[in-house]
């Protein structure tokens, strides 16, 4: 040690000055480049990935918790020696930055890359241990290049397909949405009522991924959390039963409709048959006599949402198509009707009803005067009687040859045989999943490489030419009209067909930004690769990723959408595993009294103006200690205040050591050293099952233990006080960085702590000598005992017995009762 640095552990210090040293080793981490990944291969590597933020504005309260929770990990791998990959990125495309801008009269990329720089200037404030190196922002022509080199190798492994169909529609941000960016019938961008609109789209085949999107769940089973994997697997919805063949006879022709049903066992109990008002068939089939009532139908039932429709306390509506189908497995002619119960994206838009055994199939039967049948006989009264449909298992009535069976297994198996055997049916299963609608009629997005041409049709633009880049349409009206803004780009559409060389147009649709969000983090492994989305042999490296970090909202979006990439990357051979994210940490909402944040309640809490008043440390510390990850924090029932106090109190600590920098710990005093590494152990057990919040309650019981010791006098020249200071200060640089750095550098240590190796846990100073026994005569305290950890039962029990203070409160009496838990309580009942 020098003389400098005794001299400095001697002298009062000033309190921890936060703003200072924040601007200080803000500026050290950036000319060292503290954080970069080294990938030399000097280190096992692992990859701490938070999730995308988008620049919206500056930080907020939500990106203070969500974002320092990634921090953790990746300064606790680098404390234990890994390289750690932490890169940071913008989710730059999108609506809305297009809508601010158009609210501001401002071009989108301007807004976009102004907000970029303001968060990123907060993020360095924050403190976060990003390598900048890798920055990116999916705007950048150099990183949609390689979405559309994407979009066209799905396309030619025919997993891109454009199609006209029924679609989600936003009226006010004047767009499609993808069925998963439609929550309780409401657009999850701008909350507005979702309608439907029959448009050509750009869809990508995910469904083709159903089964092993569902299979390979597996794999992530106790690292991702159990609600993320229910709502995939509920999302993607595998149901198993039978695709049935009904004949519907109209007068110009004899169709073949094919329905779903989980259970073909009831088709004994078919009455009628109903069709989706808006689906192509219900169209083809009317005859023309209904076409007049079922037309003034599908307008009404346009002005409906989904949700609505699906509302199960809704009145039952529908219209008769003038027509009958007839039931495959006896013959029966039954009526076709247009309801708006049955949504045309959903199966084959078209169900066999069977009302005695489906509520909606009843409720519809009893108000059109429609037959009910039951054909499985529960032991509950007869739904015809009733209007309660029965869903149970039990024997199979008026069913031809399932009469008298109890087996539903039987049942489905024999009835499958039976409509394969006549070839009007076959086993099957299917999925809730629906194909990702990605086109979006926006600006602000990543192009769609594909150029309509009248002569060779869609022509994917040739490699050498991308990126197609976006036009500049500042100073244009980007308000939405229900198609592109681009398309009033004259110049930048016509263009020449690469094939042919006739006049061409490029399609003027943007890609969904969850498609910029499905790959990014390949991208962090080599920004600056040329030859490829990226380098397959720095993925290689660095992936799959080892934690992951992000809000549940994205459990279905961007989670499910990312694990399909990833399975058409590794059919590519492009990557070497099936799943990219190994572990997933999913943390909560910050709220004020109880509600969410926002302008309108006004109860929103400014998160610069608290880092301004508190520091960032305070902050980071508070948002930490408040509860698990995962729960939510009420900024109400916090105190920043309370955790600067506190980070004050251990920055005190740091400067009262006076034992030199290397001094020999052993000699140091040993009930100190107990605690040190009992509580070491407890931080370790925490940071890894990821109780931040736990981490934080050990480094202060910590500071207080080694408090005690420093103020009993000589305690400050004690080397267990060095080693509990520094144990506190590597520990507390997980979570308060620029206090530790601080302290780090007053315990007399070159810069910085986060270079530093995170302490060894010594496992023979776990091993306690003696444990607090305590006596408790008829629930009351009456002594305690210093005993060994491994005292046996009847041991104990006798020194209890014993004790001076249990034979006063005995006074005399008999023991009815002795319940010994050794070695912490003995508990006696007197007679």
């Amino acid at each position: 040690m020098t003389d400098q640095v005794e001299r400095t552990a001697q002298v009062e210090r000033p309190g921890y000055d936060a703003a200072a040293a924040q601007q200080r080793w803000q500026a050290y981490w950036e000319e060292h480049d503290t954080f970069a990944a080294r990938d030399d291969g000097s280190r096992e590597r692992r990859y701490m990935l938070d999730m995308f933020p988008y620049p919206s504005g500056d930080l907020h309260m939500g990106h203070a918790e969500a974002f320092v929770m990634g921090d953790v990990v990746a300064r606790y791998w680098r404390l234990r020696g890994f390289d750690v990959l932490h890169p940071i990125g913008w989710d730059s495309f999108g609506l809305p930055a297009e809508n601010a801008a158009i609210q501001r009269n401002t071009n989108p990329a301007v807004w976009t890359y102004a907000n970029i720089e303001t968060q990123a200037t907060s993020f360095k404030r924050y403190g976060l241990s990003f390598d900048w190196s890798r920055r990116l922002h999916t705007s950048d022509p150099e990183y949609y290049r390689w979405t559309q080199w994407l979009f066209l190798m799905f396309r030619d492994r025919g997993l891109a397909y454009r199609k006209a169909s029924f679609v989600n529609w936003c009226p006010k941000d004047q767009t499609v949405l993808a069925n998963e960016q439609v929550v309780a019938g409401l657009c999850e961008r701008c909350g507005t009522q979702v309608t439907k609109r029959q448009l050509t789209q750009w869809y990508f085949k995910i469904t083709e991924y159903a089964d092993r999107l569902l299979s390979d769940m597996d794999q992530l089973q106790g690292a991702w959390p159990d609600r993320v994997l229910t709502m995939q697997k509920n999302w993607i919805g595998r149901s198993e039963g039978a695709f049935v063949d009904f004949t519907i006879e109209t007068p110009r022709e004899e169709r073949v409709v094919t329905v779903f049903t989980t259970r073909p066992d009831t088709l004994y109990g078919a009455t009628f048959f109903v069709v989706a008002p808006e689906a192509a068939l219900a169209a083809e089939i009317v005859t023309d006599d209904q076409r007049a009532a079922f037309e003034a139908y599908l307008e009404a039932t346009n002005r409906a949402t989904e949700i609505e429709r699906q509302s199960t306390d809704r009145p039952k509506t529908g219209v008769f198509l003038g027509v009958y189908a007839t039931n495959p497995v006896n013959g029966e002619k039954i009526p076709v009707y247009a309801a708006d119960y049955v949504l045309a994206d959903y199966g084959t838009g078209a169900v066999m009803a069977v009302p005695a055994h489906d509520q909606r199939d009843l409720d519809f039967a009893r108000t059109y005067g429609l037959d009910v049948r039951m054909v499985v006989d529960t032991g509950e009264p007869d739904p015809a009687e009733t209007g309660v449909a029965t869903s149970g298992d039990g024997s199979y009535v008026n069913s031809g040859q399932l009469d008298g069976l109890t087996d539903k297994v039987a049942g489905v198996g024999a009835i499958i045989s039976q409509l394969e055997a006549d070839g009007v049916g076959q086993g099957a299963v299917t999925f809730r999943l629906r194909d990702w609608l990605l086109s979006r009629q926006r600006y602000w997005g990543c192009p769609i490489p594909i150029i309509h041409c009248a002569a060779c049709g869609e022509v994917p633009v040739p490699e050498d030419q991308l990126p197609v880049v976006l036009p500049d349409l500042r100073g244009q009206d980007l308000a939405p009209k229900g198609t592109s803004p681009l398309a009033a780009a004259t110049d930048w559409v016509n263009v020449d067909c690469p094939q042919c060389g006739g006049p061409a147009t490029r399609d003027t649709d943007t890609m969904d930004t969850f498609v910029d969000s499905s790959w990014y983090f390949y991208r962090y492994c080599s920004p600056d690769y040329a030859d490829g989305p990226f380098d397959p042999d720095d993925v290689r490296r660095w992936m799959p990723v080892g934690q992951y970090v992000g809000g549940v909202e994205h459990a279905i979006l961007h989670l499910l959408y990312m694990r399909f990439f990833n399975k058409v990357l590794y059919d590519a051979g492009m990557v070497d595993f099936v799943e990219p994210m190994q572990r997933l940490l999913n943390q909560g909402q910050v709220i004020n009294q109880g509600k969410a944040m926002s302008k309108s309640l006004g109860n929103g809490v400014d998160l610069g103006v608290q880092i301004d008043e508190f520091g960032v440390d305070a902050i980071r510390l508070t948002v930490v200690f408040a509860g698990p990850p995962e729960e939510d924090i009420d900024w109400a029932d916090v105190s920043p205040g309370g955790s600067l106090r506190f980070l004050h109190r251990a920055y005190r600590l740091a400067c009262d050591v006076a034992a030199p920098p290397g001094v020999d710990v052993s000699t140091g005093d040993p009930g100190l050293r107990h605690q040190t590494h009992r509580l070491l152990a407890d931080i370790e057990q925490s940071v890894e099952t990821q109780r931040f919040n736990v981490t934080v309650a050990r480094i202060m019981e910590l500071v207080n233990v080694t408090r005690k010791v420093v103020d009993s006098g000589a305690g400050a020249a004690d080397p267990a006080v060095r080693e509990a200071a520094e144990v506190v200060t590597i520990a507390l640089s997980l979570i308060a960085p620029y206090v530790a750095e601080e302290m780090w550098e007053a315990l007399g240590h070159a810069p910085s702590v986060a270079q530093a190796s995170w302490p060894v846990v010594q496992e023979t100073l776990l091993i306690e000598d003696a444990v607090t026994c305590v006596l408790q005569v008829q629930g009351k305290v009456r002594g305690r005992l210093q005993v060994a950890p491994t005292i046996s039962e009847d041991e104990l029990r006798a020194l209890a017995l014993a004790d001076e203070g249990v034979q006063r409160a005995l006074a005399g009496r008999e023991v009815r009762t002795v319940i010994v838990r050794a070695p912490k309580l003995v508990s006696i009942v007197p007679v």
